[in-house]
């Protein structure tokens, strides 16, 4: 750390005093990597600079930012610009694309970062590109943004759904989360038509229209325990499958949305729940499964699952 210079250092302090605030001379000090009366000297040449540090004695005191202070909106590294680009494509997103609100919003931040610290980010904003997902499906960013807001404000919605057959339903709901699972936005509430738990797809709705009544979410909510579990639920088709070794063996191999996973008197265990595919859960799921199991339950899966085995055999005659 010894080449950093004192602005730098003071910069940096600027930054950990907006992302921590109450953050003690100790704190400031290992986090820049000098003595406590260093840091102190760094929170002087913000203040010589105008910028209002105010202190607090005690053992519950530290440093925060005035209030009403006016900072530059954006104090990043190379490693954070690069990262925050890298994230976008990540997402999938047309980061150099500038309809694109993200490829937007990524121009405008480098635009303003200095030559230095933007020039890696931009390169690999021009140049590098991604294979879009076929299973993710963006959602609109109004859609998106007025469902966070009342989820923030936990406050109830309407919303202009459209389900899979492409049926238009209208549903008022209280918004406990917004899950993001593998491309997918999901909508995570408490259905007052249902008076039950449902998950709606984000890009499936339309429109969000606010209400006055409000709600509290469960305090031991786990959003994305809970939208697992869900999905796994309420489907056309039985699942009900025998494995023949403890639950333990089998947990990892085990999805949340495939059902319930239970142990039973005997050692073995069951995974019960319900599919729209039976062919997938056979195909795709039980075939990876390197144990043995009996389907006890659900005639369109113990079919598929004989459709399987029937075409497995079939390639090594």
């Amino acid at each position: 750390m010894s080449e950093i210079s004192p602005t730098a250092r003071a910069l940096r302090a600027l930054d950990l005093l907006q992302a921590r605030p109450g953050v003690t001379a100790a704190e400031l000090a290992e986090r820049l990597g000098v003595t406590e009366r260093a840091a102190r000297r760094y929170v002087a040449i913000l203040r010589e600079a105008d910028i209002p540090v105010e202190s607090t004695r005690g053992p519950y005191g530290g440093y925060t930012l005035g209030r009403g202070l006016r900072l530059p909106p954006l104090v990043f590294s190379a490693t954070e610009a690069l990262g925050l680009v890298m994230a976008a494509l990540d997402s999938h997103h047309a980061v150099a694309d500038p309809d694109d609100p993200v490829g937007s919003a990524l121009g405008k931040i480098l635009r303003v970062l200095p030559t230095n610290v933007a020039r890696q980010a931009a390169a690999v904003r021009e140049t590098a590109r991604t294979v879009p997902q076929r299973s993710s499906v963006r959602p609109d960013p109004e859609v998106a943004s007025g469902l966070v807001a009342a989820v923030a404000a936990q406050q109830q919605v309407r919303i202009d759904y459209r389900t899979a057959a492409g049926n238009a339903r209208t549903f008022e709901v209280d918004p406990w989360s917004v899950v993001v699972r593998y491309g997918r936005w999901y909508l995570l509430c408490h259905s007052h038509h249902a008076d039950a738990l449902r998950t709606f797809r984000i890009d499936r709705i339309a429109g969000v229209e606010r209400l006055e009544g409000t709600f509290d979410v469960p305090a031991d909510l786990d959003p994305a325990a809970e939208l697992e579990a869900n999905l796994g639920k309420g489907w056309e088709h039985e699942t009900h499958v025998v494995f023949d070794v403890p639950v333990g063996e089998l947990r990892p191999w085990i999805r949340p949305t495939l059902g319930d996973l239970r142990e039973l008197p005997d050692g073995r265990c069951e995974l019960v729940g319900s599919t729209s595919n039976p062919e997938a859960y056979a195909g795709e799921w039980l075939a990876n499964v390197p144990f043995p199991f009996t389907v006890v339950g659900g005639p369109e899966l113990r079919a598929a699952v004989r459709v399987v085995a029937e075409r497995l055999a079939a390639s090594v005659e």
